[in-house]
């Protein structure tokens, strides 16, 4: 039988991986929405919408980052509500994206599936987060 510390330690581990993969997930998707606006047309209206997505898609990272740092359970889940945020303003402008046709077709709803699983993800960690 195994005693509570050693449970623990294996929980803790989880726990550990599991937020490096969200960590460096979250990492690859900022590099892949910079990568998708590098490819943007040239015009004043695909400049702007380049800038928002930057702007969100990196901000999941950055924001997941800083949530894993809270000091309180209600500035956790105070942040991890701002990386909801993020990722679905990010899923957002990608659908915008892909319907203006833009950026081949493949290589949006690549990332539009990302976006959409990110906002799941931290929409069940935030409602765990609550109780």
């Amino acid at each position: 039988m195994k005693d509570e510390n050693t449970d623990n330690d294996e929980l803790q581990k989880k726990e550990l991986k599991r937020t490096s993969d969200l960590r460096e997930r979250t990492r690859q998707f900022a590099l892949r929405i910079i990568k998708l606006a590098s490819m943007m047309p040239r015009t004043r209206e695909a400049d702007i919408i380049a800038k928002q997505v930057v702007k969100a898609g990196t901000s999941v990272g950055a924001n997941y980052r800083e949530a894993s740092r809270a000091r309180s359970k209600a500035e956790f889940s105070a942040k991890i509500g701002v990386v909801e945020q993020e990722a679905d303003e990010s899923l957002y402008w990608l659908e915008i994206i892909q319907e203006c046709g833009w950026i081949a077709e493949k290589l949006v709803r690549d990332l539009i599936k990302e976006a959409d699983e990110l906002v799941a993800i931290f929409t069940t960690i935030g409602k765990k987060s609550k109780k």
